[in-house]
């Protein structure tokens, strides 16, 4: 995965001597979620195939503006990289005030992954699948509590779908990432939350946490008698893709020596329907 995703950050750095000295990954989640464990391996794969430290550094808060912002203003030397995904392409519709404009700001270099989703509860809420849940969140219309990985990130625009399509009320918990969620939804001070299945995956096979169902439109294989939420409501998808962005103006030159030019302007496409 990792060749594949990051070929054109290391095909540049090596054509250019490059780096130096250690390179900045800007997360903006905190350690432990989905896009910090992501990060870490692939970074640990790029450290050793540029022969430099790529350090993951996470700035989380805001929905990733403030990670996206840091590497904004950063100089566009190939030194400061952002994680970039679904949630920079929600932000730039939901808020007003920006100091930055993404699609100008924000050069692309690669795709990573994509990453499936899925609704799950604490084992001391009694639903067991979707239609239960469904139930009890109507029996009692806004106290039952829904968690995201933050305001503006998929996480919360499925949620919010998600019960616009099912015609319930439950009440939006936001925090700083997938991490901090997680301890909560384990502790039962949320009753259930979005997040990607990578990371909350060992806790479903322990039973710490039930999934009730994926966010995709097929099955997945690690979960395999876990429905998707499109089996109860057709067409339903909610993908989080991610991917690698640098301060627009960076400079890069192909392995085939050509003259350095600007990076484009317009973002890595990804598809994130929710």
């Amino acid at each position: 995965m990792g060749a594949t995703a990051l070929s054109a950050l290391s095909d540049t750095a090596l054509a250019l001597d490059y780096p130096t000295r250690p390179v900045h990954w800007i997360v903006g989640f905190p350690p432990g979620g989905g896009a910090d464990i992501v990060a870490r391996i692939l970074g640990a794969w790029l450290s050793e195939r540029l022969g430099q430290q790529v350090i993951v550094e996470n700035r989380p808060g805001a929905g990733t503006n403030i990670a996206t912002e840091y590497v904004v203003h950063s100089a566009p030397d190939g030194y400061t990289l952002l994680w970039a995904g679904v949630s920079n392409a929600i932000n730039a519709s939901i808020f007003s005030d920006l100091s930055f404009d993404f699609l100008k700001d924000i050069a692309p270099v690669s795709g990573v992954v994509a990453y499936p989703l899925m609704i799950e509860v604490n084992p001391q809420v009694p639903a067991h699948n979707i239609a239960e849940l469904i139930a009890l969140a109507k029996a009692s219309p806004g106290k039952l509590t829904l968690a995201s990985y933050g305001t503006g990130t998929i996480s919360q625009v499925a949620g919010e779908l998600f019960k616009m399509r099912a015609g319930i009320e439950m009440v939006h918990i936001p925090y700083k990432g997938g991490a901090p969620m997680l301890t909560d939804l384990l502790s039962g001070h949320v009753n259930a939350a979005i997040n990607v299945v990578a990371s909350d995956l060992p806790h479903v096979r322990s039973g710490a946490v039930r999934a009730l169902a994926t966010l995709g439109l097929k099955r997945l294989d690690a979960l395999p008698d876990v429905p998707t939420l499109a089996e109860t409501f057709p067409g339903y998808e909610a993908v989080a893709f991610t991917g690698v962005g640098v301060p627009q103006g960076t400079r890069r030159k192909s392995s085939r020596g050509s003259t350095a030019r600007s990076m484009p302007a317009s973002p890595t496409r990804g598809s994130a329907s929710a």
